[in-house]
């Protein structure tokens, strides 16, 4: 799909996983796929050895997963998904996200763009958290409403109650009595990274989110690392963490349609590939953002052009999606 945002053309780009064995090199500006130990297996079958060889035009793609330890990747192949800002994930033997390849250098205006940011003053980092937290809480009520009979009459009233840099921490009150209140179906349950089900679905989709963003911040020649608000010294991406934090109720709402049409709930511990194959859908999910309906990458662009516009003083205000 190809959209016009601002006046520019915007191309819904392509997510590829990789579950199986492959062999995956670069020819002709397309990204070859190749199956290994096809000839003399018998227990494939036919169909499959026909495919044994995919070709994917690169300037198609924006994102790319890599979930099997036989996985083979030639140097050329990752230096054209990266100039063409393609974001490469690692997942571990879990099958979970573990690493994040992102260009270094992805917009002509890079180095100005990070002198904007590096000197952005606090006053403007704490409004523009003071933004962030609201649209948040905003899309949390209004998720919370659509999947639920919750009331979120008190959760309307925190938006207006959010001051610049949230010092009241109104985000994790209002955290509190979502998740309190988001996952009936499921007793007891609490958001935790390591806990039951379906915590690993909002792991793995929150992952793919985060990518997302990452990606679209890197395009708009920002740093990942430097935040708005999270600053942890450890984290490579704090201010992806800030950006995607009003869009995880969109990941929230799918794990839940996921949930409901599952009637045994045991078996969402496990993340099977055809649970995978509809998180990855994510990234065209549609959203509404500036009154227009547009993919959540597509918004997710507009969000973080907002943003460095914010720190080159030519905006105040942040470019979030209202669910």
């Amino acid at each position: 799909r190809v959209l016009i945002i601002n006046g520019n053309l915007f191309m819904i780009k392509r997510t590829l996983y990789f579950g199986n064995p492959a062999y995956l090199s670069l020819r002709n500006a397309q990204l070859v796929l190749r199956i290994p130990d096809i000839e003399g297996n018998d227990a494939l079958s036919e169909p499959v050895k026909r495919n044994a060889e995919r070709t994917f035009p690169i300037e198609d793609l924006g994102m790319v997963i890599l979930d099997n330890k036989r996985i083979t990747i030639t140097h050329g192949a990752l230096e054209r998904l990266l100039d063409n800002n393609c974001a490469v994930i690692t997942c571990d033997s879990t099958s979970m996200p573990a690493g994040l390849l992102l260009p270094l250098n992805s917009h002509t205006l890079q180095s100005e763009r990070f002198q904007a940011q590096i000197g952005s003053s606090l006053p403007l980092r704490k409004q523009l958290w003071q933004q962030t937290v609201q649209a948040k809480i905003q899309n949390q009520a209004a998720v919370l409403a659509r999947c639920t009979s919750a009331e979120t009459g008190c959760m309307a009233a925190w938006v207006g109650e959010v001051r610049s840099g949230d010092t009241a921490n109104l985000e994790g009150r209002a955290a509190a009595y979502y998740w309190r209140n988001f996952f009936p179906e499921f007793p007891g349950f609490t958001r935790s990274r390591e806990g039951g089900a379906p915590n690993s679905l909002l792991n793995y989709g929150y992952a793919i989110l985060r990518a997302v963003v990452a990606r679209s911040l890197v395009g708009n020649g920002l740093l990942p690392t430097l935040g708005i608000h999270h600053h942890n010294r450890y984290n490579a991406y704090c201010l992806a963490d800030d950006i995607m934090e009003p869009y995880r109720p969109v990941v929230d709402e799918l794990v839940k349609q996921i949930a409901a049409a599952e009637p045994d709930k045991s078996l969402l511990d496990d993340l099977t590939t055809r649970l995978k194959a509809q998180l990855l859908a994510i990234p065209t999910i549609d959203v509404t953002i500036g009154g227009r309906t547009r993919p959540l990458m597509a918004a997710v662009a507009e969000t973080t052009a907002s943003l460095s516009k914010c720190f080159a003083g030519e905006m105040r205000r942040l470019a979030y999606p209202q669910l």
